[in-house]
């Protein structure tokens, strides 16, 4: 089974409509030991084709509009947070003490790009508020890998010990994903969904246009993936705390098509509860349990609105012994074995994109999109789940060294039908899938989505906007 046949049978999509998706290849489009490439074409490729089926069904086409996947604009796409500039700036990816660090016997990862974080990372090490980076590697060479990672985490921070594919595939959580399908969905007894009224045949074709999607996400997977459904005509509003904003060039990256409020659930519980009893869609990207305590569990949430389909992201599954814990896309690539797969001479490696976060958020999309098109049928509504480590679980399949036949790129078909090939990717042939616009942040250059079919959308309808300075409405 290919990488695309196995993603869209996962979404529970018909078998027959992968005959619609033709690939442009491009040699050199995110390299890496790993199947990078192949995953990524694989996720954009369903979600691609998830919106076709959407818009055709609400259109009333007689067959979904074909869907072209292009490996430029997907590896493009993939690094969108590297080709932004905002009025000219690069943003800084990663804050000086998100990195690798020695330790007495092996490496960890930190994640410290967010202040709350930064500051527990720090007094888990007795540091104080200082950031000196000397200081926090003399604190982190004379502690064991696993000791620094129990200890931080405990602290509420961020930091993953470096494992190898066969010290994870031992772990209870890596036990606990493996049993689990990369695409979670479980129907909800309720009906009552509101009906989506049928497209007019305007172009371009918005397989979402009027639906309603609350973003309760942070960071890049959750935000990617409710983009893509701003990108095909949904009205995103994403809700913060006013007391967690999100990081401005985050927010610019990820914040297209969509609108941002900022709520204190604690202070006015009325307005979110307004939002929710007319969406369609929620989305959260908090880890498991963080909203349970203002009533915000996916089945809760279902239970209050019926026909609502809730779409739950984490980094390591709601499940097992790591399902309440933070992770970011570094961290899973780390505690999963790639960075040690990617690495060289003893040195951890990291893969050519924040692979896992993108597909990951691209899959999540193409799952909203194939519950809308069950939904309409019998007006029920979903939960759906994905994992950042689930999705990594895909990517490393085959590679611990107790197989024989390590999973590697290869050159053969990524769908059934025929491949075009296109020339090699490189820097130059990248400018091909990045535009500019203005905004009220400045002018912006960035990523096109890579999320294509005939007739559909080329871009977004709106740059982003300054996080939180939306009004906490729907509009329409």
């Amino acid at each position: 089974m290919t990488d695309i046949e196995f993603a869209w049978s996962a979404l529970g999509g018909d078998p027959a409509l992968l005959a619609r998706v033709s690939t442009i290849v491009r040699e050199g489009a995110l390299p890496a030991r790993l199947p990078v490439r192949e995953l990524a074409r694989a996720c954009v490729g369903v979600c691609a084709l998830a919106g076709a089926e959407l818009g055709a069904r609400r259109a009333g086409l007689a067959e979904a509009p074909r869907v072209r996947v292009d490996d430029g604009a997907v590896a493009t796409a993939f690094v969108s947070e590297r080709h932004l500039l905002v009025d000219g700036r690069a943003p800084v990816a990663f804050a000086p003490l998100s990195r690798f660090w020695r330790t007495a016997d092996g490496w960890v990862r930190t994640h410290a790009n967010y202040p709350h974080h930064r500051a527990r990372l720090l007094r888990a090490l007795d540091l104080g508020p200082s950031e000196d980076p000397a200081a926090v590697e003399s604190a982190f060479a004379g502690r064991a890998a696993l000791e620094v990672e129990e200890t931080v985490y405990a602290a509420g921070g961020l930091a993953v010990a470096l494992r190898t594919p066969r010290a994870w595939a031992a772990h209870e959580q890596a036990a606990q994903i493996a049993r689990r399908p990369l695409v979670e969905s479980a129907r909800v007894d309720t009906a009552g969904a509101r009906a989506l009224p049928p497209l007019d045949g305007a172009s371009p074709l918005l397989p979402a246009a009027g639906l309603r999607v609350l973003d309760l996400t942070r960071v890049i997977a959750g935000p990617v993936a409710t983009r893509t459904l701003a990108l095909l005509g949904a009205d995103v509003l994403r809700v913060d705390a006013p007391h967690l904003p999100e990081l401005p060039d985050q927010q610019a990256d990820t914040g297209f098509g969509k609108r941002s409020a900022a709520l204190d659930l604690g202070v006015d519980r009325r307005t979110f509860e307004e939002l929710l009893g007319a969406a369609d869609v929620v989305v959260t990207g908090y880890r498991p349990g963080a909203l349970d305590r203002f009533g915000l569990s996916p089945e809760a949430l279902a239970e209050r609105r019926p026909g609502l389909v809730v779409a739950q992201l984490s980094a390591w599954g709601a499940y097992g012994p790591w399902g309440g814990r933070r992770g970011f896309d570094s961290l899973v690539q780390v505690a999963t074995g790639i960075a040690a797969i990617e690495g060289t001479a003893g040195q951890p490696g990291a893969l050519p994109a924040q692979a896992l976060d993108h597909g990951t958020g691209y899959l999540l999309a193409a799952a909203v999109l194939r519950a809308l098109t069950e939904r309409s049928a019998e007006g029920h509504g979903r939960v759906l789940r994905v994992a950042l480590a689930r999705t990594a679980a895909w990517l490393t399949e085959g590679t611990r060294p107790e197989q024989a036949s390590p999973r590697r790129p290869r050159p053969g078909r990524a769908r059934p039908g025929e491949e075009e090939v296109g020339a090699a990717y490189d820097s130059q042939v990248a400018q091909a899938w990045l535009s500019e616009r203005d905004s009220r942040i400045g002018r912006l250059r960035y990523a096109l989505p890579p999320v294509s079919f005939a007739g559909g959308p080329g871009d977004w309808a709106r740059p982003p906007g300054p996080w939180g300075a939306d009004p906490a409405h729907w509009e329409n």
